[in-house]
């Protein structure tokens, strides 16, 4: 049976864009119908792409993906996917953005154990980036939160009668339930947007006094 080539791309959301991957596939004249592309995260291993891919791939197939972080979200699923592509199933895989990574070449001993080499250093250094990604971006949360930055969907509008409400509420003229009611909302709704209505007025009178 004729060899046959594929290409593998993932993006880790519907929101993020494959181009990249897809123009370095196109570029080694890869067939579309043998290119498989997954968009969701790499959590786990139950994409639907990626598995009919491993089931399709036979003895002597090659394999093309454009950076070996494609092959799973830590070291230790990136080098068991790479023993399940190259060994179990014997097809060849080439790393598009680290050439020492073709399992075309270099087939003897030392070749082999020299990529091999090559192989669990990327892993980790593909699973630490991340960590760090990670960091940084909780580190930036962080940052952006003590400036004062909310996050989340922005509060709905206040509804026209709510200063009226809350004044006669404030004075103790309405319940929680009738402020709440007149304005369409529910009770816990009602008394934290007065809360952060009052902080707005106290903020206000103070600032017109300096």
């Amino acid at each position: 049976m004729m060899s046959e080539v594929y290409g593998y791309c993932r993006v880790s959301s519907k929101d993020q864009n494959e181009d990249r991957q897809m123009i370095a596939m196109s570029e080694m004249n890869i067939p579309k119908k043998h290119i498989f592309m997954d968009k969701q995260s790499g959590k786990d291993f139950e994409r639907p792409e990626y598995q009919r891919l491993i089931r399709q791939l036979r003895k002597d197939d090659l394999l093309y993906i454009k950076s070996i972080d494609r092959l799973g979200r830590n070291y230790e699923e990136i080098i068991e996917q790479w023993r399940i592509i190259s060994k179990v199933k014997q097809a060849d895989i080439v790393v598009m953005d680290m050439p020492l990574l073709d399992t075309r070449t270099g087939k003897d001993l030392m070749g082999t154990f020299l990529s091999d080499i090559v192989l669990q250093v990327l892993s980790f250094v593909a699973e630490n980036e991340r960590g760090n990604i990670r960091q940084r971006q909780a580190e930036g949360i962080a940052a952006a939160k003590a400036r004062g930055v909310k996050f989340g969907r922005p509060a709905a509008p206040l509804p026209g009668n709510f200063s009226n409400v809350y004044q006669r509420w404030s004075a103790g003229k309405l319940t929680n339930e009738a402020a709440a009611q007149e304005c369409g909302m529910p009770v816990s709704s009602f008394r934290y947007r007065a809360k952060v209505y009052q902080n707005t007025l106290q903020f206000t009178c103070q600032s017109a006094d300096l």
